[in-house]
């Protein structure tokens, strides 16, 4: 019996997909009977409907409180959770807000005296509205924290603690995220009552998309042009993530001056201005949207060809969130990782796990080709054997067959030793004379020490 069969008939009536995902399969009887959840599975794979299925099954429209409230690290993660929940809950008397930053306070502060069931919001606008005691915790019985990692973390765990500490004492709290870190784990736990763990690894997937992990060498100085390349690819539908805002802000200005078909997303941008920028992006006016990974957090955008790193994530879990966006629903994509020397062994680290090795891809006749590189224990290096023994090839060619010289350094002049008697044109031999503090050459003439 699917799962969906413990649904009420009407959100039955709304299950448009042929089979429940293995999320959906664990999670939904497991908040039905009212348990703590703590879950892990990769992006794309149903998390939202996971948790909003059981929380709509539960709750009482009929009821002037808000009754559930689902935190996220992002407007547009929040803004994504209440069109799905808008979608489910049409026709009945379950009610949904979006509590965000970037929106009109005193609006939100209008709808929340109708009483919402459900509430959706960022951490810091949900924050102000409870110490203005315009959101009643305790009225809560269901908090939900999608990305909990991220909520879970040291800048945000305070203030999301403090939701579940004020809420109702049978609350029932579900945490979910693509990744979570045995850190996580413990300070999730702590907030819950003998939570039930799931994890779901991609290949556990019914319909997974085959996903290529691959890399091009470049200068940092040279990333910028190659976005705008990848930009005027037709057929490209990517999602290129930056670690530094600074570096975005750059990169954004560069390639609007090239008048290049991307748009970006950051969290200093206004509502409307991402809004406008995340449009343009679904709608292909643009082909590239350049991100940082708190802007782009949970963001589903269908059709998604590429993800690519612009620079290289910081760690496994941040590898893993953002790669997770592509090759959803059976379809193919790709990674593609923008590598520098500095970053390889980073590069090298982060993808060691994966089951086929990164290959190397080069820009030929205006576009990208599978290069003559692989990816190894010893990171991204050229086919054939030892890459050393044909720099020293390319050396002894260029300087010839010289007796004294050390690889990869310039050709040395010869020097003599100075116990050989040498004399002539040409003789650079010197030894110390310490008593007048002064070389003497072996042909007996003198210059002054000095010291080196």
């Amino acid at each position: 019996m699917s799962v969906i069969n413990l649904l009420n008939e009407d959100l039955q009536s709304k299950w448009k997909f042929n089979v429940a995902t293995p999320i959906q399969e664990q999670m939904i009887p497991a908040m039905l009977e009212g348990n703590d959840v703590v879950a892990e599975s990769p992006t794309g794979t149903g998390k939202t409907l996971a948790y909003l299925l059981p929380i709509l099954e539960r709750v009482d429209g009929t009821k002037k409180n808000t009754q559930a409230l689902i935190v996220a690290p992002s407007q547009e993660l929040c803004m994504q959770i209440t069109e799905v929940a808008r979608q489910w809950i049409a026709g009945t008397d379950i009610t949904v807000v979006p509590l965000i930053g970037g929106a009109n306070p005193q609006r939100q502060i209008e709808k929340l005296k109708k009483k919402p069931t459900i509430a959706i919001g960022t951490p810091g606008r949900l924050n102000e509205l409870v110490r203005a005691k315009k959101l009643k915790l305790h009225e809560l019985h269901h908090i939900v924290l999608d990305e909990g990692d991220q909520l879970l973390g040291r800048e945000s765990r305070v203030i999301v603690k403090q939701f579940i500490d004020g809420a109702n004492h049978d609350r029932q709290v579900v945490v979910v995220s693509a990744t979570i870190t045995d850190e996580i784990k413990l300070v999730a736990e702590r907030l819950m009552n003998e939570p039930k763990r799931f994890k779901v690894r991609l290949e556990d997937m019914p319909d997974q998309g085959i996903i290529t992990h691959s890399f091009v060498k470049m200068q940092e100085r040279d990333k910028t042009d190659m976005l705008r390349r990848l930009s005027n690819q037709s057929g490209l539908r990517a999602i290129a993530f930056v670690n530094n805002l600074d570096q975005l802000l750059m990169k954004e200005t560069k390639l609007n001056y090239r008048q290049a078909p991307i748009v970006t997303l950051h969290a200093d941008m206004k509502k409307e201005e991402r809004k406008a920028a995340l449009d343009a992006f679904r709608k292909g006016e643009a082909r590239v949207l350049i991100a940082t990974d708190v802007a782009a957090r949970g963001l589903d955008v269908e059709g998604l060809t590429h993800v690519i790193h612009v620079d290289v994530p910081m760690s496994l879990e941040q590898y893993t969130h953002r790669s997770g966006r592509t090759g959803r629903a059976g379809k193919s994509g790709e990674v593609l990782t923008l590598l520098t020397g500095p970053a390889e062994k980073q590069y090298k680290q982060i993808t060691r796990t994966l089951d086929d090795k990164p290959t190397e891809k080069v820009w030929e006749d205006g576009g990208l080709v599978k290069g003559k590189g692989f990816y190894s224990n010893s990171g991204p290096v050229k086919k054939g054997g030892n890459s050393d023994n044909s720099k020293k090839k390319d050396y002894n060619k260029q300087y010839g067959n010289r007796s004294e010289r050390k690889y990869d350094d310039k050709p040395y002049k010869k020097r003599y030793n100075d116990d050989k008697s040498q004399s002539g044109e040409g003789n650079r031999s010197f030894k110390r004379n310490d008593s007048t503090s002064s070389y003497k050459k072996n042909d007996g003439s003198k210059r002054p020490y000095k010291k080196r």
